[in-house]
């Protein structure tokens, strides 16, 4: 039991390795099967074949950790029509259900309840098939925590390509390829494309301008769907890394424009090209201001004549209420010494 628990330990350390590739988990698109799985999916809903859980609410709960009193078990299983498992990302989703009690279960108590869920919920031959592809899951959850960590730098893209490349080369000794597919396939190709992503901005040997070509090129092979919801989160980094990239270096304005156009289009290119815009005459308002009003604090005049050339001072130049209350921050900042906070 106790080698059990070390092992998970350790396979917790593995994960949280592996899920630094994965830093909008939350935002990762929803599960989608082969093609092969949803062709007879198909076939299996017209016919009636899933297999969803008959168990009764009692018997559900004996099945949840106290943590998940209030919630479903995440078991959707699918079969064909011959009552065979469909192996996909939504039957690895049921066994982390289970495993995600570990601590307030012990390990043996956890496989002791999956076997019981399918013994009662499942029908012969996908329930063991389910029993058989649970075993190996759960041997393999366990061999992750023995897995060596790379000796690459942490910091560098060959660390977080080991970590794939390794996880990738134990997943084939314990399942078939199409189960690899079913159960890993979504997961292989973000972290394929994270790292991927990660080389292409530490090439020193292209320019920004290169970078965001390829970039846009990475983005353009994922899949539809997962292009809405990673657009917004990596191009901004994109965008942020790249720009700060052209500026260090004393970039021109026309590379940072054909950057931006290389990796957002044109007209995202002229939004940016505006906000630059009314960010840059923000900045040049606030710098000015604050300059005539140290002027005015340094003055020989009295305090209250300082406070009233001060107010009608903020009122001439930014007569806008959202504006003056924008200003308070920097007037804050600027007293105490501070870096002003201009957006880059």
């Amino acid at each position: 039991m106790e080698q059990s628990r070390k092992k998970m330990l350790g396979l917790a350390a593995i994960v949280l390795l592996i899920l630094i590739l994965a830093i909008i988990f939350w935002l990762k698109p929803s599960t989608q099967d082969t093609k092969n799985s949803d062709n007879t999916l198909q076939l299996q809903q017209q016919a009636g074949q899933l297999a969803p859980s008959q168990i009764s609410a009692s018997e559900a709960i004996s099945f949840a950790s106290k943590s998940q009193q209030d919630t479903q078990i995440n078991c959707q299983i699918r079969t064909d029509a011959s009552n065979r498992l469909i192996v996909n990302e939504q039957t690895k989703d049921c066994f982390e259900y289970f495993i995600t009690q570990y601590g307030e279960k012990t390990v043996e108590q956890i496989k002791t309840d999956f076997l019981s869920y399918i013994k009662v919920s499942y029908q012969d031959p996908v329930r063991s098939q389910l029993g058989d592809l649970w075993t190996r899951y759960i041997n393999y959850r366990n061999k992750l925590g023995d897995l060596q960590a790379p000796t690459a730098d942490k910091e560098s893209v060959q660390y977080y390509q080991q970590i794939v490349n390794n996880t990738q080369s134990l997943r084939k000794q314990f399942f078939s390829d199409y189960e690899i597919q079913g159960l890993f396939g979504t997961q292989d190709t973000y972290d394929q494309y994270t790292v991927d992503r990660m080389a292409i901005l530490d090439n020193k040997n292209l320019s920004a301008d290169e970078k965001a070509k390829k970039l846009k090129d990475l983005f353009d092979k994922l899949p539809e769907d997962w292009k809405e919801n990673l657009q917004q989160l990596n191009q901004l980094e994109d965008l942020r890394k790249l720009t700060a990239e052209i500026k260090a270096r004393g970039g021109s304005a026309e590379e940072l424009h054909q950057m931006r156009t290389n990796l957002v289009g044109a007209e995202a290119t002229q939004r940016l090209e505006s906000l630059d815009v009314q960010r840059n005459d923000w900045k040049s308002k606030v710098t000015q201001y604050l300059t005539d009003r140290d002027s005015i604090i340094k003055s020989n005049m009295s305090d209250s004549a300082k406070q009233s050339a001060v107010e009608q001072l903020k009122q001439k130049q930014f007569s806008n209420q959202q504006e003056q209350l924008r200003l308070q921050t920097f007037e804050t900042i600027h007293d105490q010494g501070g870096k002003l906070p201009f957006a880059n």
